[in-house]
């Protein structure tokens, strides 16, 4: 009879391996190697991936929903189409990572690392990006309603066209930040360095 225990993958070395589809959830995955996996479409609700490296890992279409990936390295990861609704990513670093469509709604994001990201048309609506740095990140489209961006570094990112309805951007660094056509509506920008408010804003 097969066991329904979650797997205890905990430091093990899976660089490489392909993973793609495999039910993972609740899987212990802290401090895991899987640089250059392959887990496409793979099951890892409510996986714990503390501190693991995943960079360059494949997780496209993944269902990360509620997933731990605090201090996780996600460098250049391909996360295009992710569900990572109620993730813990503080902390995390996502340089360079795909995250086009995915889903951040109500993800943890405080001080992680997304450098030069892919975040076209990202939902993250609620999510926490307190002190985040998004220097370079491409937001266009995205869904940024109510997000919490207190401090965020925002330094060059593109935020063509994304809704930043109620969004919290007190002390937010917008410093050569691309902001045609975004909507600020109700937004907080107390303090925000290298923002201008215009008329259509208020």
């Amino acid at each position: 009879m097969m066991s329904d225990e979650p797997k205890d993958f905990r430091g093990q070395y899976l660089a490489g391996k392909d993973l793609s589809g495999q039910d993972l959830r609740h899987a212990d995955l802290r401090w895991a190697n899987l640089t250059g996996a392959n887990l496409t479409g793979a099951n890892l609700t409510g996986a714990d991936l503390h501190g693991a490296d995943l960079t360059g890992v494949n997780l496209r279409g993944a269902n990360l929903h509620g997933a731990d990936l605090t201090e996780a390295n996600l460098t250049a990861a391909d996360l295009t189409g992710a569900d990572l609704t109620d993730a813990d990513l503080d902390d995390a670093n996502l340089t360079g990572a795909n995250l086009t469509r995915s889903n951040l709604r109500r993800a943890y994001l405080s001080d992680a690392n997304l450098t030069a990201a892919d975040l076209i048309g990202a939902d993250l609506t609620d999510a926490n990006l307190t002190g985040a740095n998004l220097r370079w990140a491409n937001l266009t489209r995205s869904n940024l309603r109510r997000a919490n961006l207190y401090g965020a570094n925002l330094t060059g990112a593109n935020l063509r066209w994304a809704s930043l309805t109620s969004a919290n951007l007190r002390r937010a660094n917008l410093t050569g930040a691309n902001l045609t056509d975004a909507n600020l509506s109700w937004a907080n920008l107390t303090g925000a360095i290298g923002y201008t408010r215009r008329s259509k804003d208020e």
